[in-house]
């Protein structure tokens, strides 16, 4: 796609198309003809975020309003919900019983639905740290987070409830198909009342506690909410870019200049006008803003690691960023990345994504074709994306206190780094304002 030049929106000042939306429900805004304008669940963290503004003076409990326009949302959970920082009335924190009137704008994020049932699997995991409100794990690679379309099991969310289950048969317990610290098995009642769940707000997808998510292939740090308080919180730290998001990836080639030692890439991403599969950096209505910075770390014979701090979560955008700089994620095939092996080391290729200010993507036949050509090698190093999710900072949802998490790289990046650190080149490289500590996260 041609790149047109445009200036990105500033997210202050952003706001989504305007959509009248009508309610059928009672006499709850039967004359308020409060309007939605903000809705986004495309975003890669956080939940739900809606935004509401109100067009008459109703004189309204807010709990009761959002009672009464957020669906499968009990008042007392509502409730919760402000108490917990998850609505701003006018950009201020209200509460329960604030009085809605005409003019105010009304933020919301909700945590993603829970799940209807959840089968535990024995899949290993990784933990960093856990207690009665958190999960961190450190992902690894080729593990969705959670299920969808046809990958109902084998995920992140799997493996989850299979920890749970151990931890209260170790204690005595006996597990049964509901004990797993809200992953429950239930079922829709006649009625039509809420589907209980881990967040309490709904059953239509396969979320339960999943904050934010890491792409299939993407290693590294991601934190779980175990109850609804915790999900709130987080999800409202991430919607507010509270949180701090570090990933080191190893790319092809440096960035422009060659002689920088970080920079900003601020390209607004949406889906790929062609390839069902991909991302792009997209110039109309439909990119939304993404920024990404990026610091070199180390430098070495046709690759360079850098670590990316992302200031906004859209799907795949440090991978879209990156390649539309012309240094595609090494093993990223999709955006043009190259399966790498022993040989690439001493004479580094060139990647199909490394022109600049373009939208490389390959579709999937063309991604299948290059993974078998992989296949074929008896000397393939990695032919998966080298990124890493290796620091995540965030404020803990029960001691109000920041807290950081870092993860150290898995396989086969942990090899790829250390060999190419055989191949260093001299050049600068940042040497403060970075996030991830190498010693903990890279091999010696």
């Amino acid at each position: 796609m041609p790149r047109r030049e445009t200036n990105p929106n500033d997210r202050s000042q952003h706001k989504p198309d305007v959509a009248a939306q009508s309610e059928t429900n009672s006499d709850a805004v039967h004359d308020e003809l409060a309007i939605e304008v903000g809705r986004d669940e495309s975003a890669e963290d956080g939940g739900e975020h809606r935004c509401f503004s109100v067009r008459r003076d109703i004189k309204r409990r807010l709990d009761v309003y959002l009672h009464q326009r957020l669906q499968r949302i009990s008042r007392s959970k509502v409730r919760q919900l402000i108490d917990l920082g998850g609505v701003t009335v006018n950009g201020t924190a209200p509460k329960p019983s604030t009085t809605v009137k005409r003019g105010d704008l009304i933020d919301v994020i909700l945590p993603p639905p829970a799940i209807r049932t959840i089968q535990p699997e024995p899949i290993p995991l990784d933990v960093l740290y856990e207690d009665d409100a958190i999960i961190v794990i450190n992902k690894p690679a080729n593990l969705i987070v959670h299920p969808a379309r046809s990958h109902l099991s084998g995920t992140l969310v799997n493996a989850l409830a299979h920890h749970f289950k151990q931890q209260i048969e170790q204690a005595g317990g006996a597990w049964t198909s509901w004990q797993t610290r809200g992953f429950r098995e239930h079922d829709k009642q006649p009625d039509g009342t809420t589907i209980d769940g881990l967040s309490g707000v709904g059953a239509d997808e396969c979320r339960p506690g999943i904050v934010h998510r890491l792409d299939k292939n993407t290693t590294g740090v991601i934190v779980v909410a175990k109850n609804d308080q915790a999900h709130w919180h987080i999800a409202r730290q991430f919607e507010d870019r509270q949180t701090i998001k570090a990933y080191l990836a190893v790319v092809h080639g440096c960035p422009d200049p060659p002689d920088a030692v970080g920079g900003v890439i601020d390209e607004p991403i949406g889906k790929h006008p062609t390839i069902r599969e991909a991302f792009a950096v997209r110039h109309d209505h439909q990119g939304k803003q993404s920024v990404t910075l990026y610091r070199v770390r180390e430098r070495y014979n046709g690759y360079t690691l850098l670590e990316l701090e992302l200031k906004t979560g859209r799907t795949h955008q440090i991978r879209v960023h990156l390649s539309y700089i012309g240094c595609p994620v090494v093993g990223d095939i999709i955006y043009g990345g190259e399966p790498i092996g022993w040989a690439d080391l001493e004479d580094p290729p060139i990647p199909a994504g490394s022109r600049r200010d373009l939208n490389f993507a390959r579709n999937r036949d063309e991604g299948l074709k290059v993974e078998a050509q992989a296949a074929a090698r008896d000397d393939v190093i990695i032919a998966q994306p080298a990124l890493h999710a290796a620091m995540l900072q965030l404020t803990h949802p029960l001691t109000r206190q920041t807290v950081r998490y870092t993860a150290p790289v898995h396989e086969p990046v942990a090899t790829l780094v250390r060999e190419l650190r055989k191949h260093k080149m001299d050049g600068p490289v940042a040497t403060e304002g970075y996030w991830v500590d190498l010693s903990l996260t890279t091999p010696p």
